[in-house]
């Protein structure tokens, strides 16, 4: 199944105000020695998903430059003999990435739009902020999707707020606090398995969320897949920095190519003259 992956926007919440990254789209903040985007494609790809669309908009040399010059010994073993880089495993080698510059300023509804052909109208497909990640059951998720009658399903997720709701009365006290994460709400996780019926419901310019699935929920076409399990977003500094904290240290949950014995990629020995592929 094809997987659309929204990484052209500016991601201004993640920026510093200092350093070379101010000046790429979130996806390519780094965890560990990949960026974002990386882990998304590669969590994807465990899962035999491996035909990728990226809608580029802001920063898209970043994104360019990055696989086009691909560094695969910085996470595969490899042999060197010879003055020749023998890799014993692969990251990207059975990846297919299509590179569509949707626009600077386009809203996510907008660019998924302008990457529609991109389908080859294929029933359903995957689509995905690229800069969240999750240790979900992808298969799970797209089987009990595949067995609704519905035209999407959203990832949902418990809110992740650390901040406290306040009940008053009309005399200013207090009767009560809650923190958000006990309301017995849900958050877009972010992680979405959609039908072509999904356009039929996005104007131009229009929002995949607020207007495609607000949409399909009022005609009773849109599903939520409830995970409780591990997920973070990245949308500020201090999001990415706990993230790369967490995989210098081992806690990596998302990488579910480690946790079940996928190895760091693609399995099988490959020679190329240089480090890079």
């Amino acid at each position: 199944m094809k997987v659309v992956l929204f990484c052209g926007g500016y991601g201004m919440r993640m920026r510093s105000g200092a350093g070379v990254y101010d000046e790429a789209p979130k996806p390519m903040a780094m965890v560990g020695p990949r960026p974002l985007i990386w882990h998304v494609m590669r969590y994807y790809a465990h899962f035999g998903h491996r035909e990728f669309i990226l809608c580029l908009g802001y920063g898209a040399h970043h994104i360019k430059d990055f696989f086009l010059n691909y560094e695969e010994t910085t996470s595969n073993d490899f042999v060197l003999r010879g003055g020749r880089t023998e890799l014993l495993s692969t990251d990207i080698a059975d990846w297919t990435i299509t590179f569509a510059q949707t626009g600077v300023e386009s809203p996510i509804g907008e660019r998924l739009r302008r990457v529609r052909h991109h389908l080859d109208g294929d029933e359903m497909f995957l689509a995905n902020y690229a800069d969240v990640l999750t240790d979900a059951p992808l298969p799970e998720m797209i089987d009990s999707f595949t067995r609704r009658d519905a035209g999407a399903s959203m990832m949902v997720v418990p809110p992740q707020s650390s901040f406290h709701c306040v009940d008053l009365g009309e005399d200013g006290l207090v009767g009560g606090i809650t923190a958000v994460s006990e309301l017995p709400l849900w958050e877009n996780g972010g992680y979405f398995v959609l039908r072509q019926e999904v356009f039929d419901h996005i104007p131009e310019n229009g929002d995949l969320v607020a207007d495609g699935c607000a949409q399909l929920a009022k005609r009773g076409r849109l599903v939520a897949h409830q995970h409780r399990g591990f997920w973070k977003p990245t949308d500020t500094v201090k999001e990415r920095a706990a993230l790369d904290a967490a995989y210098a240290r081992g806690d990596r949950p998302w990488a579910v190519w480690e946790r079940d014995g996928a190895g760091a990629g693609a399995t099988g020995s490959r020679d190329c003259a240089g480090a890079s592929t």
